[in-house]
C-alpha cells in the first residue's frame, strides 16, 4: 500500500496520462485487496478522486460501477490476465473504454436532467404559479423524492405551507405520493425514471 500511494502521488514514477495511470492504480488496488469486504467500492472511488486531483473532473460524476458491473466477468478476466501473463494492453483498453461509456452515459443523463427539469419549471410556473419558486423547483431535483420536512428546511415555510405545496405538486401531476410508516414521501416519477434508465 504504500508503494502504491507514492505512486499515487508522484508523477514523476510514471509519465503515462492520467487515465492509464488511473486503470493502473485501479488494478494495483483492487490486487492488493487491503480490506476484508468493499474494494471495489472503494477502488471505484480512488478512479474518481485521482481524476479531481488531476483536474480531469470538477465533480466526482465519473462512477464505473455500472460499466463494471455490466462488464463483470470481462472485467475480472482482464483484472486477472494482468497478474497471469504481464499483458497491460487489454485491461487499459477496457478501463478507457469504461470512462468512455460512463462519461457518454453521465452526460445524457445530465442533459435529460436538465431538459425535464426547464419542462417541469415551465408546468409548474403555469399551473401553479402562487407557489412556484427555483427553491421549490431544485428541491423537487435534488433527490428522486421529497418530504414535507424537507421543504420546510430548504424553502423556510412551515409545515403546513409544506404540506400544501406537495398536496397541490401531486394533485397536479408533478409528485406521486406514498405512504411508507408514518412518514409521507412525494415522488418525482419523470426523474426516478430517468435515474432508473441510466443506472
Amino acid at each position: 500500500m504504500d508503494n502504491l500511494v507514492q505512486f499515487i502521488n508522484d508523477d514523476e514514477l510514471c509519465g503515462c496520462d492520467p487515465l492509464v495511470k488511473m486503470a493502473i492504480i485501479h488494478h494495483q488496488f483492487e490486487s492488493i485487496h487491503p480490506f476484508y469486504d468493499g474494494n471495489g467500492r472503494t477502488g471505484r472511488i480512488i478512479n474518481i478522486l485521482y481524476l479531481v486531483i488531476k483536474d480531469l473532473l470538477n465533480l466526482p460524476i465519473l462512477y464505473l460501477s455500472r460499466f463494471i458491473i455490466m462488464h463483470k466477468s470481462e472485467y475480472y478476466h482482464h483484472l486477472q490476465a494482468v497478474r497471469d501473463t504481464g499483458d497491460w494492453e487489454p485491461w487499459l483498453l477496457f478501463i478507457l473504454d469504461g470512462v468512455i461509456d460512463t462519461a457518454q452515459n453521465t452526460i445524457s443523463l445530465i442533459t435529460g436532467m436538465k431538459d425535464l427539469m426547464i419542462k417541469i419549471k415551465s408546468e409548474i410556473r403555469q399551473q401553479l404559479p402562487h407557489i412556484y419558486s427555483q427553491d421549490l423547483l431544485n428541491n423537487l431535483f435534488n433527490h428522486p423524492y421529497t418530504k414535507i420536512e424537507y421543504l420546510v428546511e430548504e424553502l423556510g415555510v412551515t409545515r403546513a405551507t409544506a404540506s400544501k405545496y406537495l398536496e397541490q405538486l401531486t394533485e397536479h401531476g408533478f409528485l406521486s405520493k406514498h405512504k411508507i410508516g408514518c412518514a409521507n414521501y412525494y415522488i418525482n416519477q419523470p426523474l426516478y425514471d430517468l435515474l432508473l434508465a441510466h443506472s
